[in-house]
């Protein structure tokens, strides 16, 4: 009789879970299971949009380089000299020295020539212009697309100009008329603050804007001292 109740009492100390105590532990290890893939969603949805904010930084900063590099080039004459009158000689006007800030553009011209011809030719022209979420850079006379359409919208593409004067009536000879526009000449200094704004094709809620400023090279006179 001891015997039987021995084992009849080890029998019951190696019985396995109950239902309930089985689906309490697949009920926590589910929700275990499911904090874990959210987390690690959260760290992958993170990941992309640092990944898509980078790229979209990246192309608004070499854009905006583009635009100051070749802005700061606006106006330069390979014969200067020309523009200083010599004796009896009247000086010559810059024909590179016009710089155009049209809504969401920007038109320059420098000179290209071996030799100097004093002319504007169709491939001293260049400039830059947001054309249906895309900035366009000219060269040679057509436009070709500096930021990629399949990474980045240009949301806005903005140049404001600002110029410094300074008066040169010092160096005239004879006093200017009383009333005049043109008298005395005025030296230029020119610079051009950029701002490009752009959202992230990929995701659409990822926008970024950067600024930059150039201050063109190439100075301007305006004006003239009287004949």
């Amino acid at each position: 009789m001891l015997a039987r109740m021995t084992g009849r009492e080890a029998h019951a100390g190696s019985r396995g879970f109950a239902l309930v105590e089985l689906m309490v532990a697949l009920t926590v290890g589910l929700l275990v299971v499911v904090a874990g893939l959210t987390l690690v969603s959260i760290h992958v949805r993170a990941n992309r949009s640092l990944v898509h904010e980078s790229r979209l930084v990246q192309d608004l900063r070499s854009a905006a380089d583009m635009v100051t590099r070749g802005a700061r080039r606006a106006g330069y004459w390979a014969d200067a000299a020309a523009g200083v009158a010599h004796g009896a000689s009247a000086p010559a006007a810059n024909p590179y020295v016009a710089v155009t800030t049209a809504p969401a553009s920007l038109g320059y011209a420098f000179s290209r020539d071996a030799v100097e011809n004093h002319t504007l030719d169709a491939n001293e022209a260049y400039g830059f212009r947001l054309n249906k979420g895309v900035i366009e850079m000219r060269l040679g006379g057509k436009w070709q697309a500096l930021t990629d359409a399949g990474t980045l919208v240009v949301t806005a593409f903005d140049i404001l100009p600002t110029v410094q004067e300074r008066a040169l009536g010092g160096l005239c000879l004879s006093a200017c008329a009383a009333g005049s526009t043109t008298c005395p000449p005025r030296h230029q200094v020119r610079s051009l603050a950029v701002r490009i704004s752009a959202r992230s094709v990929a995701d659409a809620k990822v926008l970024r804007s950067i600024a930059s400023h150039v201050r063109l090279r190439n100075d301007a006179i305006v004006g003239a001292c009287p004949a």
